[in-house]
């Protein structure tokens, strides 16, 4: 009898592994033809053409769009929950995580170098995108029965296309993409960490971070916006000031670093066979995966702005794209050329933790790891508030509650659980959200024309708006 106990266990444990193996399969296979060359295109694509549409303004008024992000007099009279300020910060939290560290050092090993140069592209045009997402957002916001604000892709899709299938399909995809990406694939990383650093076991590491979240999830956006506008700008100015002090006491290795990236851009010298491709590839790719340009993820937060001019929103989102992958996946990258151990084998987070302590003996390893930590901390707080509002576009507001106790758990679920499933699962739903995102920014554009237009009219009449 225990013998036959014992066969039947080990014949569930091996049909279990089996079928999460497949499962795994099939969805790494689904993320490779949703995250395939077509996608990327459309992505990179809807830049350039707003880009070209609405003149290049990511250049000439990006540094207006940096003053009415961090100036001390924020828009306090008009509608909203949170500043303009705390919007940027919300959405920085979401975006600013696991992909400037380990996302950067992937890129650079599987495109080589060049992958930088065609990053900062992707940037440039993405900025555009996030301005369309964060106009479309504010202008076709709605206030729910307790007067705040939602907004994002599914209002503009079902508000300004009036295609409420795809606006559905959108928040669908978004819920469940906050709990993957967002949640459990962001404490995994703390969890990992903590324990090569620190020596920590993964659950307890899951008790504090689960008890963490939650202290400040279940406040809602203020109580959200609050510890972004603190955990964001500390940990970002941390990492960059570190990586500045380990470019500052290389300088020798500065510029070959960047000739190395410029040149390899377009030889692809450092990828096997010279494939320019595979290097625009990834840069594209980590890219996107990094500032989240044309995902929808970021609208959701800049709805919440207290602002009555749509232009003026899409300028502060705007700034997050260049914030995200300008500065701190340029430092990143940048270190990383500099170290040139990106071809001996080790990727992600520990190449970049590598890289930094090899640079700056003792600090260096530590810098990437508390980066790492609350990186990821903040992501799981800025995508609980994006999964959320998904929920609540689908099912109403008695779904709040519910969804942020599902959340919570996924955090705790995470740091125990292997990811491999959960990681391939993220990537195509993060894939499915672009989609309809994309399609509602391209048929909206005119409006977003049409806005700009207005507000360039206005600024004329009133330089000081």
């Amino acid at each position: 009898m225990f013998f036959r106990r014992r066969t039947s266990h080990g014949a569930m444990i091996f049909w279990r592994n089996i079928i999460l193996e497949t499962v795994t399969h099939l969805f790494n296979t689904l993320g490779g033809y949703v995250w395939g060359p077509v996608m990327l295109a459309l992505l990179a694509g809807t830049g350039v053409y707003l880009s070209v549409r609405l003149g290049f303004l990511q250049f000439s008024l990006l540094p207006y769009a940096f003053k009415l992000a961090f100036s001390r007099k924020q828009d306090n009279s008009s509608p909203g929950d949170i500043s303009q300020f705390q919007a940027l910060m919300t959405a920085l939290a979401g975006t600013i995580g696991t992909g400037n560290i380990a996302g950067v050092a992937t890129a650079v090993v599987l495109g080589g170098p060049g992958a930088i140069f065609w990053m900062w592209i992707t940037a440039f045009v993405g900025m555009m995108t996030k301005y369309a997402e964060g106009l479309l957002a504010v202008k076709y916001r709605v206030t729910d029965e307790d007067g705040k604000m939602s907004g994002g892709p599914m209002y503009y899709i079902e508000r300004g296309l009036n295609m409420k299938w795809l606006a559905c399909a959108f928040a669908f995809f978004g819920m469940i993409a906050a709990l993957g990406t967002g949640c459990s694939v962001q404490s995994n990383s703390v969890a990992h960490s903590m324990t090569t650093s620190f020596g920590v076991p993964g659950w307890l590491t899951g008790v504090v971070l689960t008890a963490g979240t939650a202290l400040v999830v279940l406040g809602g956006i203020k109580s959200i916006a609050r510890a972004a506008s603190v955990i964001v700008p500390i940990m970002a100015v941390f990492y960059v000031l570190g990586g500045l002090g380990i470019i500052l006491s290389h300088l020798d290795l500065l510029l070959p670093a960047l000739s190395l990236i410029f040149t390899d851009a377009f030889t692809g010298q450092a990828v096997a066979g010279g494939a320019v491709g595979t290097v625009i590839r990834f840069g594209v790719a980590r890219g996107v995966f990094s500032n989240e340009a044309g995902l929808g993820s970021a609208p959701i937060a800049a709805a919440a702005a207290k602002t009555s001019v749509p232009a003026k929103q899409a300028l502060v989102s705007m700034t997050g794209t260049f914030l995200d992958t300008i500065i701190v996946c340029t430092i990143t990258g940048v270190v990383l050329v500099m170290g040139g151990s990106y071809t001996d084998g080790t990727t992600g987070a520990a190449l970049t933790t590598q890289t930094f302590d090899a640079l700056l003996p003792g600090p260096g390893g530590w810098i990437v790891t508390i980066g790492l930590i609350f990186f990821s901390y903040s992501t799981i707080l800025g995508w609980s508030y994006y999964g959320e509002k998904c929920a609540q576009y689908l099912f109403g507001k008695r779904s709040i509650t519910p969804y942020r106790t599902i959340y919570i758990a996924f955090v705790m679920l995470g740091t125990i659980a292997s990811l491999d499933l959960v990681w391939a699962v993220s990537d195509v739903f993060n894939g499915m959200m672009a989609l309809p995102n994309l399609i509602g920014i391209l048929l909206l554009s005119g409006v977003v024309i049409s806005e700009t237009q207005s507000f360039r009219a206005a600024r004329r009449l009133n330089p000081d708006l």
